[in-house]
């Protein structure tokens, strides 16, 4: 939790020093959460989309006409569901994503992004019997979107997060983040 902190902060000062414009706000949207690739031993398991909540603020600074990054610290509801259980799972994310400026107003982004888990509710129901999923507590992901900045200050984003790491602990089991994000925000600056 320490090491996110110190990236973010590294981020939001690089930003502010070298920074023509900075754009700070605040944003929220819906998540389509899924889990791929996800396996329990040697079975595949089939899972169904979770639909979850996102909201945050972001900081970012144009660094050019056409070139900016964008940091947001974003408290994102994911995970999936399947016959015999559930990955509920909630996440404080920090993705820091570059922007290139297309054309007036539109964007495409791309970067990494570190989430913690803060809340996870993932078992299995077989019978009357519950067991708890361990899940890992850190996950990398890549980030790709795109936006369009509307005058007063209202920005609309489409985001793709794709997980790198494993979200089930244990051994044996796989499957990582697969999250279509739709977000509106609005900058004060």
């Amino acid at each position: 939790m320490k090491k996110l902190g110190v990236v973010l902060l590294m981020v939001l000062v690089t930003t502010g020093a070298v920074a023509q414009g900075i754009d700070l706000g605040l944003k929220a949207g819906v998540n389509f959460a899924n889990i791929t690739d996800a396996q329990q031993g040697a079975a595949d398991l089939d899972l169904s989309s979770r639909t979850g909540l996102v909201v945050g603020a972001f900081v970012g600074a144009k660094l050019s006409d056409k070139f900016g990054i964008q940091a947001d610290l974003l408290y994102s509801q994911q995970g999936a569901e399947f016959d015999a259980g559930e990955f509920n799972l909630d996440y404080v994310n920090v993705p820091i994503v570059a922007k290139i400026f297309l054309v007036k107003g539109f964007h495409v982004q791309a970067g990494p992004q570190f989430g913690v888990v803060v809340n996870d509710d993932a078992q299995t129901v077989i019978g009357e019997v519950i067991n708890d999923i361990a899940v890992n507590d850190f996950e990398v992901s890549g980030v790709v979107g795109i936006g369009y900045d509307v005058p007063l200050g209202l920005r609309l984003e489409g985001r793709y997060n794709f997980g790198f790491s494993d979200v089930p602990e244990a051994e044996g089991a796989s499957g990582k983040n697969s999250v279509v994000t739709l977000s509106i925000g609005y900058s004060f600056l």
